[in-house]
């Protein structure tokens, strides 16, 4: 967390807390400390020494796509190669967002990985599993754990039976002795070894976006959360999440997630999630790479100083399209572009992708629920742009409600952590819940608009689909082709693509009759040597 958001934490808890916190800037002091909450970020992958506690490689995050030579491996050797294959017992598509893939490529790519496995050493987790190990002892005596919310982002989770599943580890070639036991989301775990807080009990674990959910007090069926995370100079990624006390599959390319089970014999609410990999990272691109802001706070006047991309549509898709696509081969466009557009078009128009890619999380989510969302609770980083917070209410057409206090991944966390069995310092059922105050942006746009340019994206994603593959190209006889044509060999030849260089036989051709070459001789277009 930040300098002092455990401070806003606290405050955003109101009635909720009991007990007293302390913060100074240079030197923090935690008095009455009861119990300690983890959230993390879901689908980072680790893998540990058990003896020796140290990691045997470095952590895989969620973005990575080096396991994108394994997903296509594993779609290929399916049925139909369909990377649904496995959506029946995970509620996850075969991609290489999740960590079951992250977890084969360590085995298959890092030595030491392989051996600890051989050698009954490896241990495998989330950050949450290697926070709690370390926390509780890790080499000596550490819980090795992890809670239903991370478990079923592996795709080695079955969601119905909330446990590893045997055929889900066979089929990914993964050993089960090297799985963290599967907890509730608040209940205690162990306590902390060591330092000032040992002898603390850890009690809460949530996935960062079921935490928020938590943090944004969604405990009704048909409730909704979107979490733009991070702030606007960060790698950082949009989630949307509907949450059901019943399992749902999802017909419109959302994932069926675990929203949380809050206690040992709580019954598991059940999350519809969209995943945007790109959003607050374009406003970094738009800094970093081309320069056209110093700082990412610029970015709302600048957008702001035009009021619209004016035909200017950006799809951010830099490491391919998550929800509701699951396209890894598709890349980054802009598209629409004049000679009027320049910076504050393409600044607004990043915005306004965000804001696109959330609508077609919403659209699949109603076609999937089939009732529309009257409003949408926001949280993260993000929501700090007022401008972004209302290009979102007019691109969606409903209300965007966003809390007063941003950190409700840390609320979320430390409500679960308060509210475990053998801790109870506070209550989550619906009466004891303290209400957050909020800001509220209604649309200010007539749906006509809205429609007209969300059809734009629509058309702009299209034309970003399809650019990357990691399989070889060839024109059918043994030729190798770069994919626009440019560079094709099918007999010995080579040609560039606008036949201006051939060569079938030994000869020498530029395309205009200027120099060839048939037999050794070498002749101009004008018969000179």
């Amino acid at each position: 967390m930040g300098k002092c958001c455990t401070i806003q934490v606290w405050k955003a808890l109101g009635d909720l807390s009991r007990k007293t916190h302390s913060c100074n800037h240079s030197q923090r002091y935690f008095y009455n400390v009861l119990t300690v909450g983890v959230t993390n970020q879901r689908e980072t992958t680790l893998v540990w020494d058990k003896e020796t506690g140290e990691p045997l490689y470095n952590a895989i995050v969620w973005l990575d796509l080096r396991t994108q030579s394994t997903v296509e491996r594993l779609i290929n050797s399916t049925p139909g190669k369909n990377k649904n294959h496995l959506k029946h017992k995970t509620g996850l598509p075969i991609s290489t967002y999740f960590s079951a893939v992250k977890l084969r490529w360590l085995m298959d790519n890092v030595e030491e990985v392989a051996e600890a496995v051989l050698t009954h050493r490896a241990m495998f987790g989330t950050v949450d599993s290697w926070l709690i190990w370390c926390l509780t002892g890790g080499k000596n005596g550490g819980v090795h754990v992890t809670d239903v919310t991370n478990a079923s982002r592996t795709m080695l989770f079955n969601i119905h039976t909330l446990d590893w599943d045997p055929e889900l580890c066979k089929y990914f070639d993964v050993p089960m002795e090297i799985l963290p036991q599967v907890k509730s989301s608040s209940e205690i775990y162990g306590s902390v070894n060591s330092g000032s807080l040992a002898g603390v009990p850890i009690s809460g674990c949530l996935g960062d976006q079921s935490a928020a959910l938590v943090g944004q007090m969604c405990f009704q069926d048909g409730q909704a959360k979107n979490t733009d995370q991070g702030k606007m100079d960060l790698n950082n990624v949009v989630f949307f999440l509907f949450i059901f006390s019943k399992w749902l599959m999802s017909d419109h390319g959302l994932l069926t997630t675990l929203a949380f089970k809050l206690g040992k014999d709580a019954p598991a609410y059940y999350a519809l999630e969209g995943s945007v990999a790109i959003a607050g990272a374009v406003v970094r691109w738009l800094k970093d790479n081309l320069g056209i802001i110093q700082s990412s706070a610029e970015i709302e006047k600048l957008a702001g100083d035009v009021g619209s991309s004016y035909g200017c549509y950006f799809v951010p898709a830099f490491s391919g399209l998550y929800a509701p696509y699951w396209e890894p081969s598709a890349r980054g466009i802009i598209c629409g572009l004049t000679q009027f557009t320049n910076r504050s078009h393409l600044a607004f128009a990043a915005l306004e992708a965000v804001c696109f890619q959330t609508r077609e999380i919403l659209e699949a989510m109603n076609q999937d629920y089939g009732v529309p969302l009257s409003q949408l609770q926001v949280d993260g980083g993000m929501t700090s742009n007022r401008l972004l917070m209302q290009l979102q209410a007019d691109v969606l057409c409903i209300p965007v409600v966003k809390p007063s206090m941003s950190e409700t991944t840390a609320l979320g966390a430390a409500m679960a952590a308060g509210a475990a069995e053998g801790v109870g310092v506070w209550s989550l059922t619906p009466g004891n819940l303290t209400t957050i105050p909020t800001d509220k942006y209604q649309p200010l746009i007539n749906p006509e608009e809205s429609e007209f340019r969300y059809a734009r994206w629509k058309k702009a994603v299209q034309k970003a689909m399809n650019w990357e593959t990691t399989e070889p190209i060839t024109n059918g006889n043994g030729a190798i082709t770069n994919g626009n044509g440019a560079i094709t060999n099918g007999n010995g030849a080579i040609t560039n693509g606008n036949g201006a260089i051939t060569n079938g036989n030994g000869a020498i051709t530029n395309g205009n009759g200027a120099i060839t070459n048939g037999n050794g001789a070498i002749t101009n277009g004008n018969g000179e040597h």
